[in-house]
């Protein structure tokens, strides 16, 4: 096989071949010990010493050289002007981790099942997100696989996994990735990622695969060596801003392009969630998300598939999602912040840090029919205006949430909303002009938190890891008390506890997401996505909001006290809580209770 690597301001690059044998599979879920993977440095990878043989160097700084012995399996290493080895840029596999050789993986070997999969539309769609590790007791793909039914009953559309890249020790969140084409192989690999993808295929499912471009992680990350891959500032508060408009650019964005590619092609991935894209530094005429934009579309074409981009943004600017035609960036969607601030603030009555501007229920009525509450509004966070009005946009363009791993693990107890909140919230949620997301467990009511964990090799990353997560938390609001990221029952306290569905209190809540969820896809006017088409009035003191999906009335009391709202005659179709009356005076709500109520034609 040929082995190729761009490094275009080397004067000699070889490549260490550990070994023609094909490398011992990890056992599914298995990671290497840490003492398997040596301790990092700046010499590069440790690990067994093979036979280096010289690379000739090509056109665009590209090196190359034919190893006839090589194959599935090898395990190799760049040697870089003396220095190294440093694992492959475009490394497929590190089955010891990221401190160890890059191993040749290739993925003709795997035999897919779903050939009858014809791909999933956003439109009307229900997203759940998890994140493998702490989404079971095992923590793998596998054991993901055996919870597919949960999810199928459920009946969401996709799952949206969490960032799946290599990270230092044995437990991450995952925005700490490096080798951006390899898997973890904590939660199996390669191999593991594709049966997991095979398998919701299979139940209906589409996935989402989690991935950040914007920046690499602070342990593991060897691409200095290779190339201008980053622009030397810092580019956000996580890292060092990737080279997108520099000099050598051109090979740099065609690296998170082919990235993307190979998660869709070579994967099976049907969308992908991009991660603080305000944190992209481009000024070219076009910027990398319409050219990401541009070439999913192509592919889509070539592999007969829906194939979708989601992006995270903190910019509330409708430009991220006009289409590429009409001088926008082309994303098919992006996550609504606003729409998850204003529902919290409903049925928690916080109103810290940046929900201040969230508290009264005029702001929820007004991201319910215009998307987001800041459209070139005073933001009291930022202490300026921001956003620009989204009038004219499909509601299913935009991703909406009551929790998601952001939203819970920023809090320094990664505490989720009680039962109360959720019934209420989630029924806003599903009843909304939006693209809602679950968060993995909240459908029950999960008890256990979701932490923020990490498990840094290097000292200094390990212990300064709690105090660095709480100065980017600095003016949000909250008395910063956390447990260590870096301890490991910080992250076991973060699984689900899937014996709590068996409670009764957790399967009446489950039951209720359910039926929502049902009677969404049921309803034509509750997946309705035109955002002039949703009417809502809400209460002066706060205590009521009603909002109109054509003929149906999705009630909600937010106060324990019932009140009666003046409807005319009609039907209830789903109920929180009884008793609800429906007489001459209107439709009775009892504390803390939501209806969905079609009125009779007159």
């Amino acid at each position: 096989m040929i082995f190729k690597v761009w490094a275009p301001k080397a004067t000699a690059v070889e490549v260490d071949v550990a070994g023609a044998a094909d490398v011992a599979d990890v056992a599914v879920g298995g990671q290497a010990d840490q003492g398997d993977r040596g301790e990092p440095g700046d010499g590069g990878v440790p690990g067994v010493l093979g036979e280096r043989r010289a690379m000739s160097r090509g056109e665009g700084g590209w090196w190359s050289a034919e190893v006839a012995e090589a194959g599935h399996g090898t395990r190799y290493a760049f040697v870089v002007d003396g220095d190294g080895p440093y694992p492959d840029p475009r490394s497929r596999r590190q089955p010891e981790g990221i401190f160890a050789h890059s191993a040749v993986y290739d993925h003709a070997r795997f035999t897919w099942s779903d050939h009858d999969w014809k791909g999933r539309d956003l439109r009307g769609a229900v997203i759940y997100e998890l994140h493998v590790g702490t989404f079971t007791p095992e923590g793998t793909f596998v054991a993901a696989i055996e919870k597919l039914p949960h999810l199928v009953e459920l009946c969401v559309d996709f799952v949206e996994v969490m960032p799946v890249a290599p990270v230092p020790g044995g437990r991450n969140w995952g925005y700490d990735g490096v080798d951006l084409y390899a898997v973890n192989e904590t939660y199996g690999g390669p191999d593991g990622l594709k049966s997991f993808v095979d398998a919701c295929h299979r139940a209906g499912i589409g996935v989402i695969l989690d991935v950040v471009y914007n920046h690499l992680g602070p342990s593991g990350n060897f691409l200095h060596p290779f190339g201008p891959y980053f622009s030397g500032f810092a580019g956000s508060y996580w890292g060092e801003a990737v080279n997108l408009d520099g000099p050598g650019s051109d090979e740099v964005r065609r690296y998170f392009i082919g990235n993307a590619v190979q998660w869709l092609r070579d994967y099976h991935i049907d969308g992908l969630r991009l991660d603080a894209v305000h944190a992209l530094h481009d000024r070219r005429a076009t910027h990398l998300l319409a050219e990401l934009s541009e070439e999913v579309d192509t592919l889509a074409c070539s592999v007969g598939r829906p194939l979708s981009l989601i992006a995270e943004s903190d910019l509330n600017d409708p430009r991220m999602i006009r289409p590429l035609e009409a001088g926008g960036l082309g994303m098919t969607a992006q996550w609504d912040d606003d729409v998850h601030h204003a529902l919290h603030c409903a049925v928690s009555g916080e109103g810290h840090g940046y929900y201040a501007d969230f508290t009264d229920l005029t702001a929820l009525a007004k991201v319910l029919t215009a998307g987001v509450l800041h459209d070139g509004s005073y933001s009291s966070f930022r202490e300026r205006s921001h956003g620009g009005s989204f009038a004219g946009v499909p509601g299913h363009r935009l991703v909406a949430c009551l929790q998601n791993h952001d939203q819970i693990g920023n809090r320094p107890a990664g505490d989720r909303l009680p039962m109360a909140a959720l019934k209420l919230g989630a029924g806003l949620l599903l009843t909304s002009p939006f693209t809602p997301m679950l968060f993995m467990g909240e459908e029950w009511g999960a008890r256990s938190p979701f932490l923020f964990f990490s498990d840094h090799v290097e000292p200094q990353l390990r212990e300064s890891e709690g105090d660095r997560r709480g100065r980017e938390f600095d003016g949000f609001g909250y008395a910063w008390d956390a447990p260590d990221p870096s301890d490991e029952e910080t992250f076991l306290r973060s699984k689900l506890d899937w014996s709590e569905v068996k409670e009764e209190a957790h399967w009446s809540l489950l039951c209720w997401y359910r039926d929502l969820i049902a009677l969404r896809k049921a309803l034509p006017e509750l997946s309705d996505p035109r955002l002039d088409r949703v009417r809502v009035e809400a209460d002066p003191l706060g205590k009521w909001l009603l909002m109109w999906r054509g003929a149906l009335a999705v009630t909600v009391n937010f106060s324990p006290e019932s009140v009666t709202l003046p409807l005319p005659e009609g039907t209830v179709l789903l109920a929180s809580d009884e008793p609800v009356v429906a007489d001459g005076e209107g439709l009775r709500l009892p504390g803390q209770a939501m209806v969905i109520y079609r009125t009779t034609p007159s």
